[in-house]
This record gives C-alpha cells, sequence and structure tokens, in this order.
C-alpha cells in the first residue's frame, strides 16, 4: 500500500479528524514534552517521518524545526499546519541534512514502514550533533498482552509494517549508530479488546489507565514491556 491520501485517512492516523484530546493528539502532545525536555532551546530539531506536520508544529515555540516525509502529499498538506518549520520530501534512508546539524532528531513509528531502517537509523546518527537525543518509538514485539491479540495485535494491522523487530535489536542497531541508551520505555495497553465479551470502553479504563496517566502526566515510568510501542531515547556520544 502507498503511503497516500488513503493510507493516512485509514491507518494510525486515525484519529484523522485530529480532535483534540484524541489519542493521537495525546500522543503528539506527549513527544513534544519528550523533546523540550531533552533538547536545547532555540536548536535545530528534525522529525523524520513528519507525516502530516502535527507534531513538528508543536515544536516550533521551542526549536528551530524542520520536517520531512516520504510522502508529498502529507508534505504538502503539512503547509496548513506548521507556521515556520521547514519541509522537505525525503527518505528516512537518504537524509538530505548536513553531518551534526540537529540537535534532537524525533522517528515515531516509521522505523518499521522501512526496507533498511538500520540505514535510517546510521543516517540520524550522522546528522545528531555530539551530545543530540534521538528519541524513536516503534511497535513492541515483546509487549505482555500481544499473545493475548495473536495476529489480531496492532503491530500485525499495516500492512506497510515490514520492518518489525524485538525490542533488543532495535537497541542493538542504536547503540551500532554510536549511541548511548538514556531511556527504554513504553506506551501502556492501549490496543483494546484483549478479553472477548467485556465492552471495550471498560478495557479501555482497566488496561490504558497507566498508559494515559503517562501521557498526560509526561511521566516517564512504564516499562519496555508493558505496552504496545518500545519508546528510545538516546544520546549521540561525542
Amino acid at each position: 500500500m502507498p503511503f497516500d491520501e488513503k493510507y493516512f485517512s485509514t491507518h494510525t492516523y486515525a484519529d484523522i479528524t485530529f480532535a483534540k484530546y484524541s489519542m493521537y493528539w495525546w500522543s503528539n502532545r506527549f513527544f513534544a514534552r519528550l523533546a523540550r525536555r531533552c533538547g536545547k532551546r532555540g536548536s535545530r530539531l528534525l522529525e523524520v517521518g513528519s507525516g502530516m506536520g502535527h507534531l513538528v508544529g508543536q515544536l516550533e515555540d521551542t526549536f528551530h524545526t524542520f520536517g520531512m516525509d516520504l510522502n508529498h502529499w502529507a508534505v504538502k498538506q503539512s503547509q496548513a499546519v506548521v507556521k515556520s518549520s521547514a519541509l522537505e520530501t525525503a527518505s528516512a534512508q537518504e537524509l538530505p541534512f548536513a553531518d551534526a546539524s540537529f540537535n534532537v532528531v524525533i522517528i515515531k513509528h516509521i522505523v518499521e514502514h522501512l526496507p533498511n531502517p538500520e540505514k535510517a537509523i546510521a543516517e540520524i546518527a550522522r546528522v545528531a550533533e555530539p551530545g543530540g537525543t534521538l528519541i524513536l518509538a516503534t511497535p513492541n514485539l515483546s509487549s505482555l498482552l500481544k499473545p493475548w491479540k495473536g495476529d489480531k495485535w496492532i503491530g500485525y494491522q499495516d500492512p506497510t509494517h515490514i520492518s518489525l523487530k524485538a525490542p533488543e535489536e532495535w537497541l542493538n542497531l542504536i547503540r551500532a549508530a554510536n549511541f548511548s541508551l538514556q531511556k527504554v520505555f513504553s506506551d501502556g495497553f492501549w490496543d483494546v479488546p484483549y478479553i472477548p465479551l467485556i465492552p471495550k470502553q471498560i478495557q479501555k479504563l482497566f488496561f490504558g489507565s497507566l498508559g494515559g496517566f503517562q501521557a498526560i502526566t509526561g511521566f516517564v515510568f512504564l516499562p519496555m514491556r508493558w505496552g504496545e510501542s518500545i519508546i528510545v531515547i538516546a544520546r549521540k556520544n561525542q
């Protein structure tokens, strides 16, 4: 499936109306808080796979922001969302930026779509400045509740997820690209239902409460296996 308008209307973007306080909205708000916490105010920040521009646009008040996506349609749509971010159409595996040019690089749920994610991580290492921060998120094959979902697990529902890997594989790729791991955690159990017959709303409250608390407060505490995504914060070695 190509990453076109149809894709952005039927997959994770899902709350495609981008309604305030949707799961998509809270996710972007949470990642924006991580970036502000890790990066230097006024420095350069890049979002690799910026999609519709909703995350990079949030960070314009703190950073000199850049966004890039392989999908020309999404980049064009982003222009209605961002105010000052520089946007480009490009591949995550061939970043069109100079060496050591960014203090923060975010790649949120992109690596699983790439035929050569290790090349993308190496490219991020190239454009990250020494001491700069990588923030990466991808589906978590070690999620504790993934066996409950079986082949209906969220990570398997998108046919463009061609590079699903175990967390340790991702961590090894990040280390191999000259990053030191700072924090490895998860986002909670939001892929309801997990149990047949029990209403989804009840399960969302029960299973999703910890992830929701983390997203709302910005307080990172969920162990790596306690969620459907693995989230990594790493620092480029000097």
